[in-house]
């Protein structure tokens, strides 16, 4: 098998797994939410408390990565998320109780942790050991696929008056049949700590005011993320000349996701990761909040195109940069930072829940995570102007890009 084919196969690898693990375990919540509350007794609170467990999954889970610096253990708990994937999504169409529904979404947010943070980190050190360029764009395009995969799927589902536990289980079969070459295409990786063809694999850790203020932000990015990605369908399909626009809205984030990330990496390219990072943040903000100013068809699509096509960039971004301070072991920085990313998602769900059954809509909610996104704006500024580590990262990026 030539280098190429290889590459090919070890990405397509990753963007099923971001299929199965983030489009289907997790992201198939958001327009799932609206059903289930159609069809069982689940609330507004309630579905926010079920994604708040997700992420608290999703946050134990990025802690595993942040601890494990084994390769081999990191494959087979990478292996071990593409059944949990499977298992947890088929099993929510078994009850309604809130505890075992509660399970279940924990142990699902733990399977995605293993497709973004894990097999993200695997790639890349897979990347970097066959000199090939060392992102991950392609990869978390499998998150916007993902997106538009739950989107499509469900509209179908309900086209066909599918129940809500038929939907949970249809899901996992299609979940089964991704968990295949997500499987095979992915190989273990080399114990060696050195590249056969000799290229650096050195760390250059950061320090701690980089690493504390970037935290902060990610932090911030991570609570905006998750307000519109778990309530954007509700939010949609409450508001009474939208009904039935909720898939499309959904959909639409996904379609805007899939080259976003790629063209993420592009823009950093030219003007350096922190910058490209200051944009996105600029560009989400605008994103959140416009659904709250105007409730139009028009504005709501709009914002799902802004809130798309960078949410998933700054994921991109971030994790990219953590990989390349440690490409020997680059799950160890993506893991740290994804804890932080983690906890806003475990608290805006959850917040955001409980001010919409007070106020009866999500408004203040989506002020709320535009508010937090663009102090992490302001947090990436001063990095951007003050920081040496930025400063070598993107000289090195652009070094690398001039070389290309």
């Amino acid at each position: 098998m030539s280098d190429q084919t290889q590459r090919l196969k070890v990405l397509f690898a990753g963007i099923f797994s971001q299929i199965l693990c983030v489009g289907i375990a997790r992201f198939s919540y958001t327009p799932l939410l609206p059903v289930m509350q159609d069809q069982t007794w689940i609330g507004d609170a309630e579905g926010g408390w079920l994604a708040a467990i997700n992420y608290t999954g999703y946050m134990c889970g990025a802690l595993i990565a942040a601890s494990v610096g084994d390769l081999q253990l990191k494959d087979r708990l990478y292996r071990i998320g593409l059944v949990l994937a499977v298992v947890t999504t088929a099993a929510m169409a078994m009850t309604e109780n809130m505890f075992l529904w509660s399970l279940m979404r924990f142990l699902s947010g733990l399977s995605s942790a293993g497709s973004m943070l894990i097999a993200s980190g695997l790639i890349l050190n897979w990347l970097i050991r066959h000199q090939h360029r060392s992102e991950l764009g392609i990869h978390f395009a499998g998150a916007g696929l993902g997106i538009v995969f739950a989107a499509v799927v469900v509209e179908i589902f309900l086209r066909l008056s599918m129940e809500w536990a038929d939907q949970w289980l249809w899901f996992s079969i299609l979940g089964l049949m991704l968990a295949v070459p997500a499987w095979r295409w992915l190989p273990q990786p080399s114990a060696s700590p050195a590249a056969p063809a000799g290229t650096s694999m050195e760390d250059n850790p950061p320090g701690k005011r980089f690493l504390w203020l970037m935290m902060l932000a990610y932090f911030c990015a991570g609570y905006g993320y998750v307000v519109s990605a778990t309530f954007i369908v509700t939010i949609v399909e409450r508001e009474p000349e939208l009904a039935g626009m909720g898939q499309l809205a959904f959909l639409v984030v996904g379609l805007a996701a899939v080259p976003a990330v790629m063209a993420w990496d592009l823009i950093a390219r030219r003007v350096g990761y922190l910058m490209a990072l200051l944009l996105a943040y600029v560009v989400q903000i605008a994103g959140i909040v416009l659904p709250a100013i105007d409730q139009s068809l028009t504005s709501v699509l709009i914002s799902a195109v802004l809130f798309g096509g960078t949410f998933i960039g700054c994921v991109s971004l971030v994790l990219t940069m953590a990989g390349r301070l440690y490409p020997s072991k680059p799950a160890k920085l993506m893991g740290r930072m994804t804890l932080s990313y983690g906890l806003a998602q475990i608290v805006a769900p959850a917040l955001t829940g409980v001010l919409a059954e007070q106020s009866g809509n999500y408004a203040l909610g989506l002020w709320l995570a535009g508010g937090f996104v663009a102090l992490g704006a302001v947090l990436i500024l001063v990095l951007k102007l003050s920081d040496q580590t930025a400063a070598e990262l993107d000289n090195s990026n652009r070094s690398a890009a001039l070389a290309s």
